[in-house]
Protein backbone atom coordinates (compact mmCIF):
# COMPACT_ATOMS: atom_id res chain seq x y z
CA UNK A 1 0.00 0.00 0.00
CA UNK A 2 1.45 3.58 -0.94
CA UNK A 3 -0.08 6.10 0.56
CA UNK A 4 0.61 9.83 -0.24
CA UNK A 5 0.13 13.00 2.25
CA UNK A 6 -1.01 16.33 0.63
CA UNK A 7 -1.47 19.63 2.47
CA UNK A 8 -2.10 23.03 1.01
CA UNK A 9 -0.20 25.65 3.07
CA UNK A 10 3.46 25.84 3.23
CA UNK A 11 5.12 24.67 6.57
CA UNK A 12 7.63 27.41 6.52
CA UNK A 13 5.02 30.02 6.80
CA UNK A 14 2.58 28.17 9.28
CA UNK A 15 3.01 25.76 12.85
CA UNK A 16 0.34 24.73 14.78
CA UNK A 17 -2.08 21.47 15.41
CA UNK A 18 -2.48 20.10 11.64
CA UNK A 19 0.92 20.07 10.65
CA UNK A 20 1.74 17.60 14.03
CA UNK A 21 -1.21 15.97 13.17
CA UNK A 22 0.25 14.85 9.93
CA UNK A 23 3.82 14.33 10.48
CA UNK A 24 2.65 12.33 13.42
CA UNK A 25 -0.12 9.84 11.19
CA UNK A 26 3.05 9.84 8.43
CA UNK A 27 5.39 8.66 11.06
CA UNK A 28 2.74 6.13 13.31
CA UNK A 29 1.73 4.79 9.07
CA UNK A 30 5.26 3.50 8.55
CA UNK A 31 5.93 2.06 11.91
CA UNK A 32 2.66 -0.01 10.98
CA UNK A 33 4.55 -1.11 7.27
CA UNK A 34 2.68 1.55 5.39
CA UNK A 35 4.84 2.90 2.43
CA UNK A 36 4.21 7.01 3.35
CA UNK A 37 5.29 10.13 1.06
CA UNK A 38 4.79 13.95 0.71
CA UNK A 39 3.10 14.11 -2.61
CA UNK A 40 5.88 16.19 -4.73
CA UNK A 41 3.97 17.93 -7.13
CA UNK A 42 6.85 18.15 -9.61
CA UNK A 43 7.70 14.51 -10.07
CA UNK A 44 5.58 13.06 -12.48
CA UNK A 45 6.92 9.76 -11.50
CA UNK A 46 4.90 9.46 -8.27
CA UNK A 47 2.37 6.78 -7.60
CA UNK A 48 0.21 5.74 -4.94
CA UNK A 49 -2.93 4.08 -4.22
CA UNK A 50 -3.88 6.46 -1.64
CA UNK A 51 -4.01 10.11 -1.72
CA UNK A 52 -4.59 11.28 1.88
CA UNK A 53 -5.39 15.40 1.70
CA UNK A 54 -5.91 17.22 4.93
CA UNK A 55 -8.45 20.18 3.82
CA UNK A 56 -10.97 20.42 0.91
CA UNK A 57 -9.29 19.00 -2.14
CA UNK A 58 -10.20 20.86 -5.59
CA UNK A 59 -12.80 18.96 -7.53
CA UNK A 60 -11.08 18.63 -10.60
CA UNK A 61 -7.96 17.73 -8.79
CA UNK A 62 -9.97 14.60 -7.00
CA UNK A 63 -11.66 13.60 -9.97
CA UNK A 64 -7.88 13.23 -11.84
CA UNK A 65 -6.55 11.36 -9.05
CA UNK A 66 -9.76 9.15 -8.93
CA UNK A 67 -9.45 8.66 -12.52
CA UNK A 68 -5.71 7.49 -12.17
CA UNK A 69 -7.51 4.41 -9.77
CA UNK A 70 -6.16 6.73 -6.82
CA UNK A 71 -8.37 6.62 -3.78
CA UNK A 72 -8.77 10.02 -2.12
CA UNK A 73 -9.29 10.57 1.83
CA UNK A 74 -10.21 14.07 2.90
CA UNK A 75 -9.19 15.47 6.47
CA UNK A 76 -10.27 18.53 6.66
CA UNK A 77 -10.70 20.29 9.65
CA UNK A 78 -13.83 22.02 10.36
CA UNK A 79 -12.59 24.73 12.71
CA UNK A 80 -14.63 27.52 12.17
CA UNK A 81 -17.96 25.68 10.66
CA UNK A 82 -17.71 23.43 14.07
CA UNK A 83 -17.65 26.32 16.36
CA UNK A 84 -20.79 28.36 14.45
CA UNK A 85 -24.64 27.95 16.92
CA UNK A 86 -27.11 26.40 14.88
CA UNK A 87 -28.76 28.92 13.21
CA UNK A 88 -25.39 30.06 11.41
CA UNK A 89 -25.16 26.59 10.16
CA UNK A 90 -28.73 26.73 9.25
CA UNK A 91 -28.17 29.71 7.25
CA UNK A 92 -24.95 28.45 5.42
CA UNK A 93 -26.41 25.53 4.72
CA UNK A 94 -29.57 27.00 2.91
CA UNK A 95 -27.13 29.55 1.20
CA UNK A 96 -24.99 26.69 0.20
CA UNK A 97 -27.81 25.23 -1.85
CA UNK A 98 -29.06 28.24 -3.03
CA UNK A 99 -25.97 29.59 -4.88
CA UNK A 100 -25.16 25.90 -6.25
CA UNK A 101 -27.67 25.80 -7.91
CA UNK A 102 -27.50 29.23 -8.98
CA UNK A 103 -23.96 29.88 -9.66
CA UNK A 104 -22.39 28.53 -13.04
CA UNK A 105 -20.89 24.95 -12.86
CA UNK A 106 -16.94 26.44 -12.77
CA UNK A 107 -17.93 29.40 -10.47
CA UNK A 108 -19.16 26.86 -7.79
CA UNK A 109 -16.45 24.50 -8.07
CA UNK A 110 -13.92 27.71 -6.30
CA UNK A 111 -15.72 26.75 -2.96
CA UNK A 112 -14.90 23.30 -3.04
CA UNK A 113 -18.56 22.27 -1.26
CA UNK A 114 -18.64 19.22 -3.33
CA UNK A 115 -15.11 17.51 -2.58
CA UNK A 116 -16.37 15.70 -0.01
CA UNK A 117 -19.40 14.10 -1.54
CA UNK A 118 -17.18 12.96 -4.44
CA UNK A 119 -14.53 11.82 -2.10
CA UNK A 120 -13.48 8.05 -1.71
CA UNK A 121 -13.65 8.89 2.42
CA UNK A 122 -13.94 11.63 4.71
CA UNK A 123 -12.38 11.41 8.27
CA UNK A 124 -13.67 13.57 10.89
CA UNK A 125 -12.07 14.46 14.39
CA UNK A 126 -15.42 14.38 16.24
CA UNK A 127 -18.43 13.54 16.06
CA UNK A 128 -19.92 16.82 15.81
CA UNK A 129 -17.82 17.45 12.38
CA UNK A 130 -18.81 13.89 11.27
CA UNK A 131 -22.57 15.43 11.20
CA UNK A 132 -21.40 18.59 9.57
CA UNK A 133 -19.72 16.62 7.19
CA UNK A 134 -23.33 15.23 5.92
CA UNK A 135 -25.34 18.33 6.69
CA UNK A 136 -23.18 21.27 5.43
CA UNK A 137 -21.74 19.59 2.56
CA UNK A 138 -23.55 16.49 1.26
CA UNK A 139 -20.88 13.69 2.24
CA UNK A 140 -22.52 10.32 1.90
CA UNK A 141 -22.85 9.04 5.88
CA UNK A 142 -21.36 5.84 4.82
CA UNK A 143 -17.98 7.43 3.48
CA UNK A 144 -17.52 9.64 6.62
CA UNK A 145 -15.22 7.93 9.58
CA UNK A 146 -14.62 9.27 13.08
CA UNK A 147 -11.05 9.28 13.95
CA UNK A 148 -9.90 11.67 16.73
CA UNK A 149 -6.31 13.06 17.22
CA UNK A 150 -3.73 11.18 18.58
CA UNK A 151 -0.96 12.09 21.77
CA UNK A 152 2.71 10.62 21.90
CA UNK A 153 4.46 8.97 24.39
CA UNK A 154 5.45 11.39 26.28
CA UNK A 155 2.48 12.57 27.69
CA UNK A 156 0.82 9.18 27.57
CA UNK A 157 3.66 7.66 29.86
CA UNK A 158 4.13 10.61 31.94
CA UNK A 159 4.37 9.97 35.72
CA UNK A 160 2.14 11.55 38.16
CA UNK A 161 3.84 14.65 40.17
CA UNK A 162 2.65 17.48 42.64
CA UNK A 163 0.36 19.88 41.01
CA UNK A 164 1.56 23.78 41.76
CA UNK A 165 -0.49 26.83 41.89
CA UNK A 166 0.15 27.22 38.42
CA UNK A 167 -2.91 26.82 35.71
CA UNK A 168 -1.21 26.29 32.03
CA UNK A 169 -2.73 27.51 28.45
CA UNK A 170 -0.44 26.24 25.73
CA UNK A 171 -0.95 27.32 22.56
CA UNK A 172 -0.34 29.62 19.56
CA UNK A 173 -0.36 33.22 20.30
CA UNK A 174 -2.96 34.73 18.17
CA UNK A 175 -6.23 36.17 18.11
CA UNK A 176 -8.57 32.87 17.67
CA UNK A 177 -6.80 30.75 20.87
CA UNK A 178 -8.08 34.20 22.95
CA UNK A 179 -4.59 34.16 24.58
CA UNK A 180 -4.52 37.42 25.70
CA UNK A 181 -8.20 37.75 26.77
CA UNK A 182 -7.30 34.36 29.21
CA UNK A 183 -3.92 36.77 30.63
CA UNK A 184 -6.61 39.58 31.47
CA UNK A 185 -8.96 37.46 33.25
CA UNK A 186 -6.41 35.95 35.41
CA UNK A 187 -5.22 39.17 36.05
CA UNK A 188 -8.68 39.87 37.33
CA UNK A 189 -8.95 36.87 38.95
CA UNK A 190 -5.79 36.89 40.79
CA UNK A 191 -4.90 33.16 39.32
CA UNK A 192 -1.69 32.29 38.65
CA UNK A 193 -1.12 31.52 34.79
CA UNK A 194 1.58 29.95 32.56
CA UNK A 195 1.21 30.63 28.99
CA UNK A 196 3.35 28.39 26.87
CA UNK A 197 3.81 29.10 22.97
CA UNK A 198 4.59 31.12 20.59
CA UNK A 199 3.26 34.09 17.83
CA UNK A 200 3.63 33.44 14.26
CA UNK A 201 5.87 36.39 14.47
CA UNK A 202 6.92 38.38 17.41
CA UNK A 203 6.11 41.98 15.68
CA UNK A 204 2.86 40.94 15.99
CA UNK A 205 0.30 43.46 17.49
CA UNK A 206 -1.88 41.04 19.30
CA UNK A 207 1.45 39.08 20.46
CA UNK A 208 3.21 42.22 21.82
CA UNK A 209 0.25 43.25 23.74
CA UNK A 210 0.18 39.81 25.51
CA UNK A 211 3.86 40.38 26.32
CA UNK A 212 3.63 43.52 27.72
CA UNK A 213 1.05 42.42 30.21
CA UNK A 214 3.12 39.71 31.22
CA UNK A 215 5.98 42.06 32.14
CA UNK A 216 3.14 44.16 34.11
CA UNK A 217 1.82 41.36 36.08
CA UNK A 218 5.18 39.07 36.70
CA UNK A 219 3.36 37.28 39.56
CA UNK A 220 -0.04 36.31 37.99
CA UNK A 221 1.57 36.09 34.12
CA UNK A 222 4.90 33.34 33.29
CA UNK A 223 5.79 33.16 29.32
CA UNK A 224 8.45 31.60 28.16
CA UNK A 225 7.43 30.80 25.08
CA UNK A 226 7.51 27.30 23.37
CA UNK A 227 8.38 24.13 24.63
CA UNK A 228 9.80 21.86 22.63
CA UNK A 229 10.58 18.99 24.55
CA UNK A 230 7.91 17.08 24.86
CA UNK A 231 8.97 14.74 28.07
CA UNK A 232 9.57 18.65 29.80
CA UNK A 233 6.17 19.54 28.03
CA UNK A 234 4.19 16.74 29.48
CA UNK A 235 6.10 17.60 33.24
CA UNK A 236 4.20 21.25 32.77
CA UNK A 237 0.99 19.59 32.40
CA UNK A 238 1.56 17.11 35.24
CA UNK A 239 2.93 19.94 37.52
CA UNK A 240 0.45 22.09 36.64
CA UNK A 241 -2.61 22.75 38.63
CA UNK A 242 -4.99 22.99 35.48
CA UNK A 243 -5.48 23.35 31.73
CA UNK A 244 -6.88 26.26 30.28
CA UNK A 245 -7.98 26.63 26.28
CA UNK A 246 -10.69 29.07 25.35
CA UNK A 247 -10.53 29.72 21.55
CA UNK A 248 -13.64 31.10 20.08
CA UNK A 249 -13.19 28.70 17.61
CA UNK A 250 -11.45 24.75 17.88
CA UNK A 251 -11.66 21.76 15.67
CA UNK A 252 -10.10 18.75 18.00
CA UNK A 253 -7.23 20.63 20.52
CA UNK A 254 -4.02 18.66 20.48
CA UNK A 255 -2.75 20.55 23.48
CA UNK A 256 -6.52 19.31 25.15
CA UNK A 257 -5.41 15.91 24.77
CA UNK A 258 -2.15 16.48 25.52
CA UNK A 259 -3.54 17.85 28.96
CA UNK A 260 -5.90 15.05 29.22
CA UNK A 261 -3.36 12.37 28.68
CA UNK A 262 -1.73 14.15 31.77
CA UNK A 263 -4.53 13.87 34.08
CA UNK A 264 -4.72 17.30 34.28
CA UNK A 265 -8.52 19.11 34.62
CA UNK A 266 -9.68 20.82 32.13
CA UNK A 267 -11.02 23.85 31.47
CA UNK A 268 -12.14 24.69 27.79
CA UNK A 269 -14.49 27.67 25.60
CA UNK A 270 -17.82 25.86 25.64
CA UNK A 271 -17.97 24.74 21.72
CA UNK A 272 -19.85 21.70 20.13
CA UNK A 273 -16.19 19.79 19.99
CA UNK A 274 -15.33 20.25 23.26
CA UNK A 275 -18.56 18.93 24.61
CA UNK A 276 -18.75 15.87 22.28
CA UNK A 277 -14.93 14.92 23.23
CA UNK A 278 -14.70 15.45 26.75
CA UNK A 279 -18.25 15.47 27.50
CA UNK A 280 -18.93 16.00 31.87
CA UNK A 281 -15.14 15.04 32.64
CA UNK A 282 -14.41 18.66 31.41
CA UNK A 283 -15.16 21.96 32.88
CA UNK A 284 -16.44 25.08 30.63
CA UNK A 285 -16.67 28.63 30.09
CA UNK A 286 -18.99 30.80 28.02
CA UNK A 287 -17.12 32.79 24.51
CA UNK A 288 -18.03 36.23 26.21
CA UNK A 289 -16.22 39.91 25.55
CA UNK A 290 -16.74 40.34 29.80
CA UNK A 291 -13.11 40.23 31.44
CA UNK A 292 -15.38 39.49 34.72
CA UNK A 293 -17.31 37.04 33.67
CA UNK A 294 -14.57 35.06 32.43
CA UNK A 295 -12.58 35.61 35.63
CA UNK A 296 -15.12 34.32 37.40
CA UNK A 297 -15.06 31.08 35.38
CA UNK A 298 -11.61 31.15 35.70
CA UNK A 299 -11.26 31.66 39.26
CA UNK A 300 -14.20 29.03 40.60
CA UNK A 301 -12.29 26.52 37.96
CA UNK A 302 -9.07 27.38 40.32
CA UNK A 303 -10.53 26.97 43.31
CA UNK A 304 -12.11 23.33 42.36
CA UNK A 305 -9.32 22.16 40.15
CA UNK A 306 -8.10 19.53 42.43
CA UNK A 307 -11.42 17.48 42.83
CA UNK A 308 -12.30 17.37 39.21
CA UNK A 309 -12.54 14.31 37.55
CA UNK A 310 -9.71 13.19 35.50
CA UNK A 311 -10.07 13.76 31.60
CA UNK A 312 -10.51 10.65 29.41
CA UNK A 313 -7.69 8.91 27.85
CA UNK A 314 -6.82 9.97 24.39
CA UNK A 315 -5.55 7.68 21.59
CA UNK A 316 -2.24 7.19 20.87
CA UNK A 317 -0.93 8.15 17.68
CA UNK A 318 -0.15 4.46 16.70
CA UNK A 319 -4.01 3.70 17.43
CA UNK A 320 -5.22 6.39 15.46
CA UNK A 321 -2.89 4.82 12.53
CA UNK A 322 -4.59 1.63 12.66
CA UNK A 323 -7.94 3.19 12.21
CA UNK A 324 -6.63 5.21 9.31
CA UNK A 325 -5.25 2.26 7.70
CA UNK A 326 -8.04 0.35 7.88
CA UNK A 327 -10.04 2.90 6.19
CA UNK A 328 -7.40 2.75 3.07
CA UNK A 329 -7.92 -1.20 3.38
CA UNK A 330 -11.47 -0.94 3.08
CA UNK A 331 -11.16 1.47 0.19
CA UNK A 332 -8.84 -0.76 -1.59
CA UNK A 333 -10.76 -4.26 -0.97
CA UNK A 334 -13.55 -2.58 -2.61
CA UNK A 335 -15.05 -3.55 -6.08
CA UNK A 336 -14.12 -0.64 -8.81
Amino acid sequence: MTILLDYPEPALLVHGGMLTQISQTKAALEALGCQVDYLRWWDQAQRADILHYFGRMPPHLLRFAQAKGIKVVLGELLTVQGSRPGWQLWLQRDIMRLLGTAMPVKLGAAFRWESHRLADASIALTAWEAHLLNYLFDAPQEKIHIIPNGVEGAFLDSTPATRGQWLVCTATITERKRVLELAQAAVEAQTPLWIIGKAYSDSDAYARELFKLVKTHPQILRFEGPIEDRIKLAQAYRESRGFVLLSFCESLSLSALEAAACQCPLLLADLPWARTVFKERASYCPITHSTQRTARFLRQFYETAPQLPVPPKPLSWTEVARQVKSVYEKLLAAPQ
